[in-house]
C-alpha cells in the first residue's frame, strides 16, 4: 500500500511538472535613463511603479553596459556578446554620413567617426549571422515580440530578420524629432498617427496592452519593450511637464522628468494588464537601460557626453529583476553585472537549462537569483570614440583606459564617484589590471595592435 501511494505521489508532482507552463517574460530596455534617475534613488523624479517592481524583485545594484552608446548596448543585450567581437563600437551613424543614404539605409558596412583619435571602424547594423535572444526562445516554443527602438540597421536587419515574429514602431533612426506626431521624417513606422495629439511612449504602451490582452497564442511570449524615451530631444508628456513646473522644476530639467513618468506609466500599464490577462504570476519582467543619463549622474561620474562615458555615471545603470515565486521581494545583489547577462539568463528561464551558447560572454542571473554561488569575473568595457576608450573591472576595482596612453584606477567600493585616482599608489592592483584588460584585448577586439 505504501508503495501504491509512493508510485501516485511521484505520477501527480511528474504531472504537475509538465503541465506547468513557462514563464512569459517583459523586457523593458529605456533609452539614456541614469541609473539614479528613478525614485526610489532621487526623489525629484516620480516612479511609482519602477519603485514597486524594485520592491517586488531584486535590485542588482553594480549592472553596466559591455559597450554604453545606443546601438552597441542593443547589440549586447540581444546576443549576449560583448559588441566590439563583431566590430560595433560607436552608434549606428543614422544616416549622417557617406556611408547612408538619405533614408538613412547602409551603403557601406562600416563607417568612421571624424573625431575617433584611433579611426575604429565601426558596423552598421547587428550582422544577421549572430545569434539573438529571440532566435533562441524561438527553439524554445516561444512567440517573440518586438516594440520601439531597434537601431541596428535598415529595413533589411529589423527585428523580424533576427527572430522576432513580429515589429512595432521599428525604423531607421536611432532616435525620434519629436514626441508628439509626426514622431519621425522620411522613415516612419507610425505614420498613422500624425494627426493625433498622442505622445510616443503612450502610443508604443498602447500597443504593449494590446498584444498583452488579446494574446491567444498557446506559446509563452517574450515581449521586448525597447523605449525611445528617455533619449533627446527633451520632450515630455505636457500633462507631466506641467506637474515638474509645479514643483519648481524648469526648462530641460521638467521635460527630462516628464519624460522618465511616462516610462514609469507604460510600466504600471502594462503589469496592469498582466494582472487583468491572469498571467501576472507567470510573467518574469526584467528593467534596464541603454547607458548613463544625459544630465547629471550624481553621485556617480561620467555620463552619456562628456569623454567619461566609461565612468560609473555612463555605464552603470538601474537593473530589476521580477519572477514570481523565485525571486525574493525587495533584495539587492551588489555582485557586478552586465547587459551580456540577460541573453544567458533567459535561456536559463525559457528552458530551465544552463545556457552552453560558446559565443556567449555573459553568464545567467539565476544563480545569484537562487542564492547560489557565483563565480568571481572580470567585466570589460570597449568604445571608440575619444581618447578614453575600455575599461575593466574586477570586483571593488576599474581600471579605465585611455588612447593616449593614460590610465585611471578607482576603488568603486569606497570611491563611488571616483574622484580618487589611485593609478600611482596601489601599483600591484594596476599592474595586474593592465595584464588583464590587455590579454582582453588580444583576444576580443579585432585588428588588435599591442602597444
Amino acid at each position: 500500500m505504501k508503495k501504491l501511494i509512493v508510485v501516485l505521489v511521484f505520477l501527480m508532482a511528474l504531472q504537475l511538472s509538465f503541465g506547468q507552463k513557462k514563464p512569459n517574460v517583459v523586457l523593458f530596455f529605456v533609452d539614456d535613463l541614469g541609473w539614479a534617475d528613478v525614485g526610489y534613488r532621487n526623489a525629484k523624479f516620480h516612479t511609482p511603479n519602477i519603485d514597486q517592481l524594485r520592491q517586488d524583485g531584486m535590485e542588482f545594484s553594480r549592472a553596466y553596459v559591455a559597450t554604453p552608446t545606443c546601438s552597441p548596448s542593443r547589440a549586447s543585450i540581444l546576443t549576449g556578446m560583448e559588441p566590439v567581437r563583431f566590430q560595433m563600437v560607436r552608434h549606428v551613424d543614422d544616416g549622417n554620413g557617406i556611408d547612408f543614404d538619405d533614408k538613412g539605409n547602409s551603403i557601406n558596412d562600416f563607417s568612421l567617426w571624424p573625431n575617433d583619435p584611433v579611426q575604429m571602424p565601426s558596423i552598421n547594423m547587428l550582422p544577421l549571422k549572430e545569434v539573438t535572444y529571440a532566435e533562441r526562445l524561438k527553439e524554445l516554443g516561444y512567440y517573440n515580440f518586438f516594440l520601439g527602438k531597434w537601431h541596428l540597421g535598415d529595413a533589411r536587419y529589423y527585428p523580424t530578420k533576427q527572430g522576432f515574429d513580429e515589429e512595432y514602431g521599428v525604423c531607421n533612426y536611432g532616435h525620434p524629432k519629436n514626441y508628439y506626431p509626426p514622431f519621425f521624417k522620411d522613415v516612419n513606422p507610425l505614420a498613422n498617427f500624425d494627426k493625433t495629439d498622442l505622445y510616443l511612449e503612450t502610443v508604443l504602451a498602447n500597443k504593449a496592452l494590446d498584444f498583452i490582452s488579446n494574446y491567444k497564442n498557446e506559446k509563452p511570449f517574450m515581449l521586448s519593450f525597447f523605449h525611445y524615451d528617455v533619449h533627446g530631444p527633451q520632450i515630455g508628456r505636457k500633462d507631466w511637464v506641467e506637474q515638474y513646473k509645479k514643483e519648481g522644476l524648469k526648462g530641460k530639467d521638467a521635460e527630462y522628468a516628464a519624460m522618465i513618468s511616462a516610462v514609469d506609466e507604460s510600466v504600471g500599464r502594462v503589469r496592469k494588464a498582466l494582472i487583468e490577462k491572469g498571467i501576472a504570476d507567470n510573467t518574469v519582467i526584467i528593467f534596464t537601460s541603454d547607458q548613463g543619463g544625459f544630465f547629471t549622474n550624481a553621485p556617480l561620474s561620467g555620463g552619456k557626453t562628456g569623454g567619461n562615458t566609461l565612468g560609473e555615471g555612463g555605464a552603470r545603470v538601474p537593473f530589476l529583476l521580477y519572477y514570481p515565486g523565485v525571486t525574493k521581494a525587495n533584495t539587492i545583489s551588489d555582485i557586478p553585472i552586465q547587459t551580456t547577462d540577460v541573453f544567458p539568463t533567459l535561456v536559463d528561464i525559457a528552458s530551465g537549462k544552463t545556457c552552453t551558447d560558446k559565443q556567449v560572454n555573459g553568464k545567467s542571473l539565476m544563480p545569484i537569483v537562487n542564492g547560489k554561488k557565483f563565480k568571481d569575473r572580470s567585466l570589460y568595457f570597449f568604445r571608440s570614440y575619444e581618447d578614453q576608450y575600455a575599461a575593466v573591472i574586477a570586483g571593488d576595482w576599474k581600471l579605465i583606459k585611455y588612447h593616449s596612453g593614460k590610465f585611471q584606477l578607482f576603488n568603486i567600493k569606497n570611491d563611488l564617484s571616483e574622484q580618487k585616482d589611485l593609478i600611482t599608489i596601489e601599483l600591484k592592483q594596476a599592474e595586474k589590471l593592465k595584464k588583464d584588460i590587455a590579454k582582453w584585448e588580444k583576444e576580443a577586439v579585432p585588428n588588435y595592435k599591442k602597444g
